[in-house]
């Protein structure tokens, strides 16, 4: 049963939500009555939320997962240097860190006008579709990048990148210059830069700014992610 639950829990995973458990049971394979049965359960542990007869991730989720050590350090030590971004740019400026082939999304800050983005707190999206994806899958070492290479790339938008060849010349491209470029990727009129953060010389995390395509100028905003990347790096190493 906890193996279901999990399953359903990870179905809300990329889109988030809210569903109809019709909707759930279709998304999971799970039969609807076993859906009902174990969706009740996870609203009362406040692992979901329910209002009417959609169902989306709950309030508790967000709070175990603040409570994951290491998470919750980097999130706090980056929180600095990630408003120091967005007072730069005035852009929305994203943290992520890699979990298998995905990246977790731990802190997203934007205006009051914010942009429509796949990206939030706590959710999944493809490494390589994403700004702060690309990043990491760069430095996270050849073994992976070759996994990813091997597998169907996945596409969020018609100008999401899967040729594996042009991936591979993406990220070759992004190891020189230490910076990511994403553009309409993951969400259609919107472009990112993202530059990787580091600690003992291993990369942890990755951070970006993201702006509408008709503001995108990578000249002007290149420096303010590198800048932001090194500084949080320099810190994580013990530099002050």
């Amino acid at each position: 049963m906890l193996e279901k639950a999990t399953v359903i829990l990870d179905s809300f995973s990329p889109e988030g939500g809210p569903f109809r458990l019709s909707e759930l049971s279709d998304r999971t394979g799970i039969p609807k009555p076993t859906v009902h049965r174990l969706a009740a359960d996870l609203v009362r542990l406040g692992w979901l939320e329910r209002s009417g007869s959609r169902y989306r991730l709950g309030a508790k989720l967000f709070e175990l997962g603040s409570l994951v050590p290491h998470r919750l350090d980097l999130r706090e030590t980056a929180l600095p240097f990630l408003q120091d971004l967005f007072e730069a740019t005035r852009e929305t400026v994203h943290l992520g860190v890699r979990e298998g082939m995905e990246v977790v999304y731990l802190e997203r800050i934007h205006g009051h006008e914010a942009l429509r983005l796949p990206s939030r707190i706590g959710g999944t999206l493809p490494l390589s579709c994403t700004g702060v994806g690309k990043a990491l899958l760069a430095f996270s070492g050849p073994e992976l990048a070759e996994e990813v290479l091997s597998r169907p790339l996945p596409s969020l938008t018609p100008y999401s990148i899967t040729d594996p060849a042009r991936l591979r010349l993406a990220l070759e491209k992004i190891q020189v210059s230490g910076l990511a470029y994403e553009e309409q990727e993951a969400a259609e009129g919107v472009s990112c830069i993202a530059a990787p953060v580091f600690s003992g010389g291993s990369m942890v995390a990755a951070l970006s700014v993201a702006v509408p395509c008709e503001r995108f100028g990578p000249a002007q905003l290149a420096p303010a992610v590198r800048t932001a990347a090194l500084g949080l790096s320099r810190v994580l190493r013990g530099g002050g």
